[in-house]
């Protein structure tokens, strides 16, 4: 899979969604914006589904990271709350990146492995609850609170499942780095 490719598909997807949300407020764009948001939504999906498939911890997490970014952008600076909560989520997944390049160096790993509480709530599989797993948590309780939420757009729904269904295997992903590091 070609992981440039598919960034951009998520660029492109998160621009057409976001001027398709613009359109239904603009009188006389109705029509125009509900057939760039599908579009969007549709190649969105796609996106991540290809994602998923990839079963690469860092392509599933560099998608969900891209699209946090475009929506970031796309956020009126007077929706502070919005802003505020895509930016932690920008930042956890920093900081799971981190975590995945640690994960990758087995000596290294293995002596931060011991930095982690042994008790189970500190841990995944009897691996470190480290920052990756902590950023895929998080994360999906945002997607969950928004998949809750009324009068979300059926097809906007199956998006938000799928982002949803990519952190878990991003996280079994990652869970078998670490055995790997650990080995």
């Amino acid at each position: 899979m070609d992981l440039t490719g598919l960034l951009d598909k998520i660029h492109d997807a998160a621009t057409a969604i976001d001027y398709g949300r613009k359109g239904f407020a603009t009188k006389g764009k109705a029509e125009e914006g509900r057939a760039s948001y599908e579009i969007g939504i549709s190649v969105a999906l796609t996106a991540f589904r290809d994602a998923q498939s990839s079963v690469d911890p860092q392509t599933i997490i560099l998608a969900e990271y891209t699209f946090l970014s475009e929506e970031l952008q796309f956020c009126e600076e007077t929706d502070t709350d919005s802003r505020s909560s895509l930016t932690q989520a920008i930042q956890s997944f920093d900081d799971a990146l981190l975590a995945l390049e640690t994960v990758e160096d087995s000596a290294l790993y293995q002596g931060a492995e011991k930095t982690h509480p042994h008790s189970q709530k500190f841990r995944v599989n009897g691996f470190p609850k480290d920052s990756f797993h902590i950023a895929c948590i998080a994360h999906r309780t945002r997607l969950q609170n928004m998949l809750r939420t009324p009068g979300v757009d059926p097809i906007e729904k199956a998006l938000l499942k799928q982002r949803f269904a990519n952190l878990a295997t991003g996280q079994k992903g990652y869970v078998e780095k670490q055995g790997e590091a650990m080995a």
